[in-house]
């Protein structure tokens, strides 16, 4: 497959409206705690979901975190019913909340389809939660595993996890898509502020079809390429970018050439090749 996968460090030094909150006021907060728990200082966004996670979540509040921290948790019902109650604001508020105090719990939750657009009568089919949460943050998607020395590993020899990285603003999550019904032709058109147009003939369509537009921007990929750097030398690690920019010259390219830009700026000093 055509595609190039950056390899940026093998070794580096190691740096030493509407406010649709609703209160959570379950059975949790009558219990009676340790007055040894550890305190956080800061509130922590707390966003529900959809079916079994709620049950779970509450469970995991009830047996694995309330009998040991005490925290304030700022409520948010991203349930898919208070979604169409409040017209997705709730989902709004939840991602300002946590631009605010910079931490946030979310549940799983339903992206409705048009079968779940009729099984929970909604008024629209609403979008997904992440994508317009992580369009809000502006930031990155980090997975990481849990390692547990009681469970072997798949691959004995690696000793450390493999995090994942995600850009999370704009590409599809921003799409626009439409299906194409008859014979014509697609273009994209630019228009800059100061009058200049281009435009640029995406297909000539002599049957049906679909066809998709995206965009991104320098402020969002630069952010992003940023965090990446800054979790590699916190856990000490290696960093790797991976494109498609034999194929997408234009569009992935420029994510590999700001990676390389702030590379040069920024960390090139501290990443020992």
């Amino acid at each position: 497959m055509a595609g190039v996968l950056t390899k940026f460090s093998k070794n580096f030094i190691q740096l030493s409206t509407k406010n649709a909150a609703i209160p959570a006021t379950t059975a949790l907060q009558n219990r009676k705690y340790s007055t040894k728990r550890v305190e956080a200082k800061n509130p922590v966004v707390e966003m529900d979901g959809d079916e079994m996670t709620r049950i779970i979540w509450a469970k995991i509040k009830e047996s694995l975190i309330f009998p040991y921290v005490k925290v304030e948790c700022l409520y948010f019902d991203l349930g898919l019913p208070y979604r169409d109650q409040t017209d997705d604001q709730v989902t709004i508020d939840a991602a300002h909340a946590i631009l605010k105090h910079n931490v946030g719990i979310k549940c799983a939750t339903i992206t409705p389809d048009e079968q779940r657009v009729e099984e929970f009568k909604l008024k629209k089919m609403w979008l997904s939660p992440n994508g317009t949460i992580r369009n809000i943050l502006g930031g990155t998607v980090f997975r990481e595993p849990i390692l547990c020395s009681n469970i072997p590993k798949l691959v004995p020899g690696w000793t450390q996890p493999i995090v994942i990285g995600r850009h999370a603003h704009g590409d599809q999550y921003k799409a626009k898509d439409f299906v194409v019904t008859k014979p014509g032709k697609v273009e994209m058109i630019y228009t800059a502020d100061d009058g200049e147009v281009q435009k640029v003939e995406l297909f000539k369509y002599k049957s049906p079809g679909v066809a998709m537009g995206m965009y991104n921007t320098d402020e969002s990929i630069s952010a992003f390429a940023h965090s990446s750097f800054q979790v590699a030398l916190q856990k000490g690690w290696p960093l790797y970018l991976s494109t498609k920019n034999t194929i997408l010259k234009k569009y992935d390219g420029r994510f590999k050439d700001i990676f390389q830009e702030i590379y040069d700026k920024y960390v090139g000093t501290i990443f020992v090749a």
